[in-house]
């Protein structure tokens, strides 16, 4: 069939090209005008409207990874809102000192449970007596290993392989499972997941850190899901790089600025988005490059991705020699 009969004219046909062409850019405009809208009332609403933790959630809060790093900084903001904490982590002389700091600080009450989450199940039961007769309000699970430097998969090692496993995966619903029940009784309570931007897109270099991370994402979105109507809100974190011990194999990485954060800064900026949205990376810059890496088709992400790590590689090196 010729082009003239399905058009009687050609301005029939450019009105439809318009009119395509129209309703394109609309829907462009329209998504990233719903992105900033979002992304305002995210980062910087939030800021001048805070929830009132120990009100809408419960009194005491459990953070595990607590001695060093977002799980330290996140704990502290915590309890500069009133929040009397259980502070879970593997060094008992690491756990004494911060319980003391947050205490001199904030003046809450503080209780520590030693729990080495790379042993696996056997922690757990311990871990479910210390929590024993509180009422856990808000649960943040942060603790989480990553490979000392770059590596392809072919070069990790089987210890770090489990490591990952058991930290990164499997406690996070083996901790959800010990204060759910508690949560659905009462009709209230928080579940923080502190995933990665790196569990988004697969990372090269990275590639079982990517992964384990992937499973906090998806476990955390399915569970916000499936008790949305129940008076609990469960939030993943996914933020970018954050100026930790886990990331100071590398200046390129670690150095603190505008987009790598301190663990204080981000933690600062994370809590105040919980009960805003149930998904954020939890830093206004972290957003931003989170927003650019996703608009790439994944094959580019992921030679862009392999590049910058292998940068990190290289930098590491040059540290060594």
């Amino acid at each position: 069939m010729s082009s003239e009969a399905l058009f009687p004219s050609l301005g029939a046909l450019q009105h439809v090209v318009t009119v395509a062409g129209v309703l394109a850019v609309s829907k462009i405009l329209l998504q990233l005008l719903w992105s900033v809208g979002s992304g305002v009332r995210i980062h910087f609403w939030s800021r001048l409207w805070k929830k009132r933790l120990v009100e809408d959630y419960g009194r005491w809060a459990v953070v595990t990874g607590s001695t060093d790093g977002i799980g330290k900084e996140y704990a502290k903001e915590l309890a500069r809102r009133g929040m009397n904490l259980v502070l879970v982590s593997r060094t008992m002389e690491k756990l004494h000192k911060v319980s003391a700091e947050i205490v001199r600080e904030f003046g809450v009450q503080t209780e520590v449970i030693q729990a080495d989450f790379s042993g696996g199940r056997p922690i757990y039961e311990d871990i479910a007596k210390g929590l024993q007769g509180k009422e856990i309000g808000i649960l943040v699970n942060n603790v989480g290993v990553l490979l000392s430097e770059p590596q392809e998969f072919g070069d990790v090692s089987e210890k770090d392989i489990w490591s990952h496993v058991n930290v990164n995966v499997a406690s996070v619903p083996a901790m959800t499972k010990l204060v759910l029940p508690g949560m659905l009784r009462r009709g209230r309570g928080a579940i923080v997941n502190v995933a990665s931007s790196a569990g988004t897109v697969p990372i090269p270099m990275s590639g079982i850190y990517s992964a384990t991370k992937a499973f906090v994402d998806f476990f955390s979105r399915t569970l916000e899901f499936e008790y949305r109507n129940s008076g609990i809100t469960v939030q993943t974190l996914i933020p970018l790089y954050v100026s930790t011990n886990m990331t100071n194999y590398s200046d390129l990485v670690h150095k603190p600025g505008v987009f790598i954060p301190t663990a204080s800064t981000y933690a600062s900026s994370a809590i105040n988005t919980l009960g805003y949205t149930c998904r954020t990376t939890g830093y206004w810059a972290h957003s931003l490059q989170l927003y650019f890496l996703h608009s790439l088709n994944e094959k580019l992400s992921m030679l862009m991705l392999e590049k910058w790590y292998m940068l990190q590689k290289d930098s590491v090196k040059k540290n060594k020699e």
